[in-house]
């Protein structure tokens, strides 16, 4: 997560701005970069997670820039900061509500309430948790939203892919370029995801399945280990043991 000493908690009280920015991801905090060199003054609402998704990410070795890779959560800081150079200004602030009937737009937040002569909307997108135990705690060591993101630290391990949809199906052939095996668990006896993918899925000698089975716990102490297993029929439990992506 980024530092949140360079944020603003204070009131808004209607506080009218030219530019206002929900998000503090890549995108919100580009806009921020580019309006704030354009004397803009914007002004970014940076939610409850500034940085965005990227700042989940443990290691990230595709930008450019940092052919050593660069952490997460450094990256976001460093958005942060670019941004903050040229006076953009962020508040530690989440957007309820917006009124794009007439400008000034109006957006309403929890510490008040904004009007803006623009408004620039980059919240981005949240992954869908399991909101088991373990699972906060291990994200980054283990626990991955994003194969295209953290695939290559899955190089000869054996990964976990939850779901039965189009996305788990893409993310385990995805994976199956770096992993020894994936196992894909699915609550249902059946999967959801299309034609072609199932049959992709179904073709390839990596990919495995465990039907009927939810995960109700992810476990290790600082980095992923293994999942606690559940057959939603049976009522059985098990251990599935992984291996962490280094």
């Amino acid at each position: 997560m980024v530092k949140l000493n360079s944020l603003s908690t204070s009131k808004a009280e209607s506080q009218h701005v030219k530019v206002l920015i929900l998000g503090a991801g890549p995108a919100g905090l580009s806009a921020a970069l580019y309006a704030a060199r354009a004397d803009l003054q914007p002004l970014v609402l940076a939610g409850l997670q500034p940085g965005g998704q990227v700042s989940l990410t443990n290691t990230i070795e595709n930008y450019p820039g940092f052919p050593e890779g660069v952490g997460g959560v450094e990256l976001g800081e460093l958005f942060l900061k670019q941004a903050e150079r040229f006076g953009a200004r962020l508040e530690l602030d989440s957007a309820s509500s917006v009124d794009l009937s007439a400008r000034p737009f109006k957006v309403t937040a929890d510490n008040g309430e904004y009007s803006a002569d623009t408004l620039i909307i980059s919240t981005g997108a949240s992954p869908n948790l399991l909101n088991i135990p373990g699972e906060a705690g291990l994200t980054g060591r283990g626990v991955s939203y994003c194969a295209t993101c953290d695939g290559w630290f899955f190089k000869d391990k054996q990964v976990v892919v939850v779901g039965g949809g189009d996305s788990a199906l893409e993310e385990g052939l995805f994976l199956t370029r770096f992993a020894t095996s994936v196992t894909i668990l699915h609550r249902r006896d059946s999967l959801r995801a299309g034609a072609i993918l199932q049959k992709r899925a179904l073709d390839n000698p990596k990919i495995k399945f465990i039907w009927n089975t939810v995960v109700t716990e992810a476990v290790g102490a600082d980095k992923l280990t293994a999942v606690k297993l559940k057959n939603v029929q049976t009522g059985e439990e098990s251990l599935f043991p992984t291996a962490h992506p280094g």
